[in-house]
């Protein structure tokens, strides 16, 4: 049993901080109040100290693109055919990946990673925590998300291969979601009779969460156009989507806002470095939310490191977007986004214990991490180790 005594506690839910205490045991927040009485808990003093939900990546790649390694650590783009829906972020995670530990120092303690955006369908990602060495004790949520992806990256990854438009890479999604909706009507015709259930097929039986509503698609996409795309395709199959990257989400906000969905905006720190980029602006979040939008701020690690997550949250309130909102934006947001917020997001009780201590803003550049707890440990420093 854990007391975090005496912190300015910002819980992600309501606006102003507090002082207060928090009591973890178990793993698990078990109350938070202005003063907690348990003599026998282990005493944390947060005294002069900001405490904070866990920060959280609702887009990135990191476990998957190897720290410093090049091609042999490249595990997120598969380039041999332009659909693979059956691929598993699970099976490429490197545990001991140092970008991990370096988020984790940071105070990122949640991460959905997964396939990169070179194919029209990439496969799952998964929700992990920067904790474990082995990929099964990070996991939150093995299939969060079915990776889709429109725009530029599957027309230049397979222009010599079929796919080198806008309208190809549309039809490509459309068909394999209306063959896995006829795969799931004859399952389902089948019942417990095999003789008549179709041949498995593994792309199509990896797609059926998505068909029934467990799982949305995650659609990467940049321009305008590609953002209605996704939606238009989603609406037709009836199935969920969230909507990433979003670059020029602040030029079509109105129209955003009537669509009700979940946005992840970034990576904005860098060069636009193609076309589809040539409007990336900071104020994208902050226009964003102020239309109402349910927006989270994504780094795409490695595009961005991982570990400047709270940085891209500053400059997105340097360029006005509301601090609040971009607190909400790398904490609360991406969990609802993720569809973990049950567990983490937010500090409240009955939610994971993670937690991060900071000596100040974490907006702010001059501002440290002091501590990060996951799961109620206090988690440690990473050590650069000579090689």
């Amino acid at each position: 049993m854990l007391i975090i005594r005496g912190g300015l506690i910002h819980n992600a839910i309501n606006p102003e901080p507090f002082i207060g205490d928090i009591l973890v045991d178990g793993g698990k927040i078990v109350k938070i109040a202005p003063a907690i009485d348990a003599p026998d808990a282990e005493v944390y003093d947060a005294s002069d100290r900001d405490v904070y939900p866990g920060f959280i990546e609702a887009h990135g790649h990191i476990g998957l693109d190897g720290y410093g390694i090049g091609f042999e650590g490249q595990d997120y783009n598969e380039y041999g055919d332009v659909v693979t829906p059956q691929l598993r972020a699970i099976d490429g995670i490197e545990p001991r990946d140092r970008a991990l530990a370096e988020a984790r120092d940071a105070g990122v303690t949640t991460l959905c990673v997964g396939p990169g955006s070179s194919n029209v369908l990439g496969g799952t990602f998964a929700a992990i925590k920067p904790v474990g060495v082995r990929v099964e004790q990070m996991v939150v949520k093995a299939e969060a998300a079915m990776k889709c992806a429109f725009g530029e990256n599957p027309k230049r990854c397979y222009r010599d291969k079929g796919n080198s438009s806008r309208m190809t890479t549309a039809a490509r999604l459309r068909e394999m979601l209306f063959k896995a909706r006829e795969y799931m009507n004859k399952l389902e015709a089948a019942k417990d009779d095999p003789s008549k259930a179709p041949a498995f097929d593994m792309k199509l039986n990896a797609l059926l969460p998505v068909l029934r509503r467990e799982i949305p698609l995650k659609a990467h996409a940049h321009q305008a156009n590609d953002l209605f795309t996704a939606l238009r395709i989603a609406r037709e199959f009836d199935v969920k989507i969230t909507l990433e990257h979003v670059t020029e989400g602040h030029l079509v906000a109105d129209e955003l806002a009537k669509e009700n969905v979940m946005l992840a905006v970034g990576p904005t720190l860098g060069h636009a470095s193609k076309f589809e980029l040539r409007n990336k602006s900071w104020t994208t979040p902050g226009v964003l939310a102020a239309h109402g939008c349910h927006v989270s701020i994504i780094t795409d690690s490695p595009v961005i490191p991982q570990k400047y997550l709270p940085l891209c949250a500053g400059l997105a309130v340097k360029a006005g977007m509301e601090p609040f909102a971009a607190l909400q934006a790398i904490t609360i947001h991406p969990a609802e986004h993720i569809g973990i917020s049950d567990r983490v997001g937010s500090l409240e009780a009955g939610k994971d214990a993670d937690i991060v201590i900071t000596d100040g803003c974490p907006f702010e550049i001059e501002t440290s991490v002091v501590d990060v707890f996951i799961n109620g440990e206090k988690t440690e420093k990473f050590e650069e180790r000579p090689i």
